[in-house]
């Protein structure tokens, strides 16, 4: 597809996508059209009480073309231009337009565009890797232009291709989720980081088996002794050609199948579990985007990858695990791996003494109870970087939630045979989850994003029918890119 910003709308156009706000409709950006359009939107406008709420959409038939009325509501804020721009790629198919235009007026021009063009291109995602082929299914338009006048030109290119590359780091993300089990093993994953450092001049090392042992990943080994498949640890390095302006580490829980292990799961439970390492997905998606963006921030990025499965081999409830930091758990559930895995990547990401580390996990089910699916919880050591995570979650439209680290709540992690353990007494699952990860960041400043809500779709979402979301790739790459 072909995107531009472009400084007036073109005379014709299979459809004009026009966001317009709640008790507006007949305003805004739609004066930007000729008058005979205007006047038919406005009698069709009239004639069905359109009113522009949040993802309500109206289909006007003009001789330019046809056009979408896409509703903000009453918000001006990135996130309504990004979700209705978002709803035109459905009206879009419904029409087989090969040319798509949206048109922008006003501050909004200059200080929504990019969002517009965000919200269509990641709405524009399909997985049909699996899918045999179909004659009527439409591979999306041809040409996507925004009409933005302040920015036509140099600046206009700029943003294109801004947009273009962290979707592309969202589609690797998705990508990755999507992928089956049986395809994506943690080795799978050690190939495809490999790959992504070869593209992009990334430092890379993968552990896996004696040097895992050698290193006291004993996380990783514990929850793949179960499995045929090898657990990796997986270490990328990015750094830019001048002086960074800060150190990051970013970490990924990569449990690439999770069956549960000998706590096996429900088969219901299951049936999404390929989607356990969107933490390690994200993190590849954000080292993809700090490459192309060339970010003046030194970022390493960490895969804690492993299939956790019930095999012979597999660790028992009440197995103990001595962690490089010399710190010991007590695994009293097989089913609570994935804090097992990140404690060995976090263990290492704190020793290069980085200015914060943030990690992203699908973590614990207790924070899709407190948060549902469309909000992550975050929980950290320092206020301010929590503060900033919120403010860019806010930004990218990836919400974040604040959830405590209540000190009363160690004593439901402490272990009477180990330092800890790995579950608490089943209530407020996310913070005792979050509690046990901070024995193994030290001091440095850390932020834990649990995105087990976000990650994945199963339902439509604004900017992905179905599937893998990508979450917390923008969210980050916009943190990065503050620095």
């Amino acid at each position: 597809m072909e995107v531009s910003i472009v400084k007036q709308p073109s005379e014709r156009r299979d459809l004009f996508v026009v966001p317009v706000a709640e008790g507006a409709e007949t305003a805004g950006p739609v004066r930007e059209l000729s008058g005979q359009v205007r006047e038919m939107i406005a009698a069709r406008v009239e004639r069905t009480s359109y009113r522009a709420k949040p993802g309500k959409t109206l289909l006007v038939q003009t001789p330019a073309g046809d056009v979408l009325l896409s509703g903000l509501g009453g918000g001006r804020e990135a996130e309504n231009y990004r979700r209705a721009v978002a709803a035109s790629r459905q009206a879009a198919e419904s029409v087989r337009a090969r040319t798509v235009e949206v048109v922008l007026a006003g501050a909004a021009a200059s200080r929504y565009a990019e969002a517009a063009l965000e919200g269509f291109v990641l709405a524009n995602y399909r997985f049909s890797k699996y899918r045999s082929g179909d004659e009527d299914e439409w591979p999306g338009p041809e040409e996507l232009t925004v009409v933005a006048p302040p920015l036509a030109g140099r600046k206009g290119r700029a943003v294109v291709e801004r947009v273009q590359r962290v979707r592309d780091a969202v589609f690797l993300a998705r990508d990755l989720v999507n992928e089956t089990s049986s395809v994506k093993t943690p080795t799978f994953l050690a190939k495809t980081a490999k790959a992504l450092a070869r593209e992009h001049g990334l430092r890379c090392e993968v552990w896996q088996g004696e040097r895992l042992k050698k290193e006291a990943m004993n996380g990783i080994l514990a929850v793949s002794a179960g499995s045929r498949e090898p657990g990796a640890l997986v270490q990328l390095h990015y750094v830019p050609k001048r002086r960074p302006k800060a150190k990051v580490a970013v970490v990924g829980k990569g449990i690439t199948f999770d069956s549960g292990g000998l706590s096996l799961k429900p088969a219901k439970s299951m049936e999404w579990m390929k989607q356990d390492m969107s933490g390690a997905a994200a993190v590849l998606g954000i080292m993809k985007g700090v490459a192309q963006l060339g970010l003046p921030v030194e970022v390493r990025g960490y895969l804690a990858a492993a299939e956790n499965m019930p095999g012979g081999g597999a660790q028992k409830p009440g197995d103990v695990i001595r962690f490089r930091n010399g710190k010991t758990a007590e695994v009293l559930n097989t089913d609570a791996e994935g804090r097992l895995v990140l404690a060995d990547a976090l263990c290492l990401a704190a020793e290069e003494k980085p200015d914060c580390i943030v990690d992203l996990a699908t973590l614990t089910g207790a924070c899709m109870v407190a948060l549902g699916v469309r909000v992550a919880g975050v929980l950290g050591n320092d206020q301010g970087l929590v503060n900033a995570l919120i403010r860019h979650g806010r930004e990218t439209g990836e919400t974040l939630w604040q959830l405590p680290l209540v000190e009363d709540y160690t004593e439901d992690i402490r272990s009477k045979v180990a330092d800890i353990k790995n579950v608490g007494d089943g209530w407020g699952g996310t913070i005792t989850a979050a509690l046990f990860l901070r024995n193994f960041v030290g001091d440095v400043r850390w932020a834990h994003l649990d995105i087990a809500g976000p990650a994945f779709a199963e339902k439509p979402m604004p900017l992905v029918t179905h599937g893998g979301t990508g979450f917390g790739v923008r969210l980050v790459l916009s943190y990065l890119s503050s620095l």
